[in-house]
């Protein structure tokens, strides 16, 4: 079954998968389609009824993944967005809101050389923070669709997502020290959380700014 779905004056394609559940659960895609999985016996009304109860979470959501297109489409730098402009130079400069560079090709390399770098000082940074015994990581940096940063306890590696580069200072902070955390309490428990906060008492406004 599928039907428009009608929120804020935007217009929604909604796609209603039924399976023997008992309960009704609501996702947004990447391409902002909502899908709904539901039992058999639910009708078209019905589940309009329950996007409607649901409105602000559907608000939420969709705002969420209106954000990554954004980010993903846009290019972003240290949590700025600029506009791209292709000139005929091979230096790369950076001012009022936009990157002049000679091709794609030559943003992507020097956004690479960028993330090592920044990636690199900041890492060196935050772990000369920790008052904690915990080995000096070796630094990996790959495209993650669900997880900023991994810690790897085996050997002694923080891999970072690479797209950590459009964001702040703060965030890409705060992922490597809960990553450095991670040689401490190797979990999310109570004394885990509290390492991190030791490090960045305010670590609660990177976390909402990264699931935004």
């Amino acid at each position: 079954m599928t039907f428009e779905y009608k929120l804020d004056g935007e217009v929604y394609t909604v796609i209603v998968v039924k399976k023997n559940n008992k309960n009704t659960y609501i996702k947004i895609k990447d391409d902002m389609t909502i899908y709904v999985t539901t039992n058999y016996l639910a009708t078209k009304h019905y589940i309009r009824r329950i996007l409607n109860n649901e409105e602000n979470f559907l608000r939420k959501s969709l705002s969420k993944v209106k954000r990554h297109m954004e980010m993903d489409n846009d290019f972003y730098y240290l949590g700025q967005k600029y506009d791209i402009i292709l000139v005929p130079s091979d230096s790369i400069k950076l001012g009022d809101g936009k990157i002049y560079v000679k091709s794609i090709k030559a943003l992507e390399k020097w956004l690479k050389n960028e993330s090592l770098k920044v990636f690199e000082e900041r890492l060196s940074y935050n772990y000369n923070l920790f008052e904690e015994q915990i080995p000096f990581p070796k630094l990996k940096i790959r495209s993650m669709k669900t997880r900023w940063g991994v810690c790897n306890k085996r050997d002694n590696s923080v891999t970072l997502n690479s797209k950590l580069i459009k964001y702040g200072l703060k965030e890409i902070d705060y992922v490597i020290v809960h990553e450095l955390s991670h040689f401490v309490h190797f979990d999310h428990s109570k004394e885990f959380w509290e390492t991190v906060g030791k490090y960045m008492p305010d670590y609660k406004k990177a976390v909402n700014v990264l699931k935004e």
